[in-house]
């Protein structure tokens, strides 16, 4: 791969509220993809694909629900 992927951004986990913690899930989710296909060209001809598949997007929430709940501990948001 030629070009280097932070999958942590500012490298923490820690966020001042729990709507910033879900945006950095998003992000954090949207990262895994990019750094698993690289390739621009090739996840915006898939794009249309997983648009209009609902596994395909349930799949999506999936991984950042989990990235989320990472967060979330991090923070101690459920205290």
């Amino acid at each position: 791969m030629s070009e280097s992927i932070t999958l942590i951004p500012n490298n923490s986990l820690l966020t001042n509220t729990p709507e910033e913690g879900r945006q950095l899930a998003v992000k954090m989710a949207r990262l895994i993809i990019k750094m698993t296909q690289p390739d621009a060209e090739v996840r915006d001809r898939l794009r249309p694909t997983y648009a209009e598949d609902a596994s395909m997007l349930i799949a999506i929430g999936q991984v950042v629900a989990t990235e989320f709940a990472t967060i979330a501990k991090a923070n101690d948001y459920w205290k």
